[in-house]
This record gives structure tokens, C-alpha cells and sequence, in this order.
């Protein structure tokens, strides 16, 4: 096994949020690159990776940085705020060497082995079809919304293996670089740059080893990748940890498209010579639009606060307060959501223009409002049944 020195980066008095700010201008300025390319243009991809953020939450016996949950949750956003693409790969791709350490030490060898900063990409949804076979699964199918899958050699997949239980067995499936193909279909409004592609597998064999259950993770069982990466990062739910990276892309977008309306709206007259800068009505909509970005913000930094200091613990949180701290995440993004729309609304009637700033910004926020796991629906059930006392609670995974 060769390891690589860890970026200097790690352990100096520059966070990752420095960074973040510092190379924020070079990522506005790639994006136009990056819709059009339909996935992230290489020199953004190397600059995500030289910079520290894709090994961000890598075991630092690896070379990666194991930072605390809350500087990666705050690099995040400050990057989808420059660019919503570049942002939404960090994040999501940002949590997969994470997710790996996880897993048996057999499993980071055959990815991390011959080179630690080797990164794959993922699709959990289990599209997919596995059955148990000797030594393994078989694994076959197709996957969508695969962001970053060009520039990765790997995948994690998500599949439920046939069987004949009563508790479906859902489980992720890492698959090397030679175990599928990519098919390129990303054609979308939003979140151009991300590259979001179909993963199609025909017929693979995964080991044992590098499959890990989901019903584990919701249960907080130990899991074999904490033998060796035993620090508090890796006591972490996998559930809050994904929807966070997903939840700080969202949020970090919302706030770039709420500080380009803000430039847009000052030096604007509407009809009959009024400056939007006087009208009370856009005043009240900025107004509540940061009160609600903010109040989410402070919401999940305070529940990180919190999962660190269980991790510390040695606390496994409950399916409840797991509940809870992804109805924070999911509910906020959807109110800020809300926002950006009213926002747009009361935006010049230029935004409908495909070119303009905050068309884009607009579509970056509502695409990445799409992905199924920041729904907020299913978190509701959760936090409301237990409230009541419900029969029938919901599985927080």
C-alpha cells in the first residue's frame, strides 16, 4: 500500500472556507464552461481535488484531510454559491471517500491501494437488481444522476437483493472502474455542469467485502471500516451525513442566486420611475428569503454541533433525532426553495432569458431541490408520528 503526504492545507490555520472564497471568482468563471461541457471542465475538477475539498472527509491515514463535518458542511455551500455544479460535485463526491472508510479494509485497498486520491461516484437509488451469490452478489442494471461519474474510476451503487424476507435488503455495491460503463444522457435545465449521468451494469460480481447493508447504517450497528477509522467523523449516521452534502449544495446555490438578485434589484426602476430599492414589497420578500436561509443554516450547524459531540461520545443517535436532524435540512431547503421562486418572481422580466444570471442560478437551485432524498415528506411522517405516538413510525435510514 503507498500512501501520499497529506496536502498542507490540513493542519494549518487556512480552512477550507478560505479556500473556498479565494478560488470562488476561477469557478463563476468555468461554469458557463461547465453547462455547456454538461459535466465539470478538468482544470475545476483537478482545482476540487488539489485544493482539499473532494478528500476532504478521506481518513487522514490515507492523505485525506478527516476534517469535522461542520468545516466540509460550510466549504460546501460557499462553493455552490460561486457555482452551483462545482458545489453539488464536492459535496456529493466529497462524502463517498467518507462512505469507503466505512467499509472492510480490502475494500479502500482495491480503491485506495495504488493510489489514495482515486475517487468514485455513486448512485444509491436501488434502480439496480443483486442476488446473493457464492463469495458475493451479482449485480446488474442501470443507475441515474451519477454526479462527477466522468472524472471518477468507480461507483457505488445502491441495489435491494432478491430475496425471500420480510425486510427488504438494501445495500450499496462498490464496483470498480472495469464493472460498468457510462452512458450519456445528461441533457437537463439545471445543474448542467454536474454531469449526472446513467451508470449501466450487465452483469458484475461484487465481493462480500465491498458491500456494507443500509439496514446497518440505520441501525447504528458497528461497521468494519471503523476497526481501523475509529475517529469521530466515521461514528457519524451515513443518511445525515449524504443529505447533508446535498442539503449545503442546495443552500449554497440559494444564497449565490439571493446575492445576484440583490445586485440585480438595487440599481433597477420599474414603472412610473420607483426603484425596487424603495418598494416595500421587495424589501418584505429579501427580507424573509435570508431570514429563512439563515435560520436553516444555524439549524444544521447547531445539529452538527450536536452529532459531533455524540460521535465523540460514542453515541449512536436515534432514529428519531436522525429524523429530526434530516427534517431540518430538508424542510429548510424546501422553505428556502419557496423563496428563490417569490424571488423570481418579483425579479425583471429579463430573467426568463436563458442567459441571464439568475435564470440559471434559479434552475440550479430547483434541480437540486429534485433529488429524492431531500424530500421533505418522508422526514415529516417521522418527526410528526413520534410527536403523536404513532403505531406505524417511519424508517429513517
Amino acid at each position: 500500500m503507498r500512501l501520499r503526504p497529506s496536502i498542507v492545507l490540513w493542519g494549518s490555520a487556512v480552512t477550507l472556507v478560505d479556500v473556498a472564497k479565494r478560488i470562488a471568482p476561477d469557478l463563476a468563471a468555468a461554469a458557463a464552461d461547465g453547462d455547456e461541457f454538461r459535466r465539470l471542465p478538468d482544470p475545476v475538477w483537478k482545482q476540487l481535488l488539489d485544493e482539499g475539498f473532494l478528500r476532504a472527509l478521506q481518513p487522514a491515514r490515507w492523505g485525506g484531510g478527516e476534517v469535522h463535518l461542520l468545516e466540509f458542511f460550510d466549504a460546501i455551500m460557499a462553493l455552490s454559491s460561486a457555482s452551483p455544479s462545482a458545489g453539488w460535485v464536492a459535496g456529493v463526491i466529497g462524502v463517498h471517500p467518507w462512505h469507503l472508510a466505512l467499509f472492510d479494509e480490502r475494500a479502500q485497498l482495491d480503491m485506495w491501494g495504488d493510489d489514495p486520491t482515486t475517487l468514485h461516484s455513486s448512485s444509491y437509488n436501488p434502480t439496480g437488481k443483486a442476488e446473493k451469490v457464492d463469495g458475493g452478489y451479482r449485480v446488474w442494471g442501470r443507475w441515474s444522476f451519477s454526479s462527477g461519474c466522468d472524472h471518477c474510476h468507480g461507483v457505488n451503487l445502491g441495489a435491494i437483493v432478491r430475496s425471500e424476507a420480510t425486510i427488504p435488503d438494501f445495500r450499496s455495491f462498490v464496483l470498480m472502474a472495469d464493472q460498468y460503463r457510462i452512458e450519456d444522457n445528461w441533457h437537463v435545465a439545471g445543474l448542467k455542469g454536474t454531469g449526472s449521468k446513467d451508470i449501466v451494469v450487465d452483469d458484475a460480481f461484487v465481493p462480500d467485502y465491498r458491500t456494507q447493508s443500509h439496514a446497518d447504517y440505520a441501525l447504528g450497528l458497528p461497521l468494519p471500516g471503523q476497526d481501523h477509522n475509529d475517529g469521530p467523523l466515521y461514528r457519524l449516521p451515513w443518511s445525515v451525513v449524504f443529505n447533508l452534502a446535498l442539503a449545503a449544495s442546495v443552500l449554497g446555490a440559494a444564497r449565490g442566486f439571493v446575492d445576484t438578485w440583490i445586485d440585480e434589484a438595487k440599481p433597477r426602476v420599474v414603472a412610473g420611475g420607483q426603484r425596487v430599492a424603495d418598494d416595500p414589497l421587495a424589501q418584505r420578500r429579501l427580507a424573509d428569503a435570508l431570514w429563512d436561509l439563515d435560520a436553516t443554516v444555524s439549524l444544521i450547524r447547531s445539529d452538527i454541533d450536536l452529532m459531533w459531540h455524540q460521535a465523540e461520545c460514542h453515541e449512536t443517535p436515534s432514529m428519531t433525532e436522525r429524523g429530526q436532524f434530516r427534517w431540518n435540512m430538508n424542510r429548510g431547503c424546501e422553505r428556502v426553495g419557496a423563496a428563490v421562486v417569490d424571488l423570481l418572481r418579483a425579479a425583471s422580466g429579463r430573467s426568463i432569458f436563458l442567459d441571464h444570471p439568475l435564470q440559471r442560478l434559479f434552475q440550479d437551485v430547483q434541480a437540486g431541490l429534485g433529488h429524492m432524498f431531500l424530500l421533505p415528506d418522508p422526514l415529516a411522517r417521522a418527526v410528526g408520528g413520534n410527536l403523536l405516538g404513532t403505531t406505524k413510525p417511519e424508517l429513517v435510514l
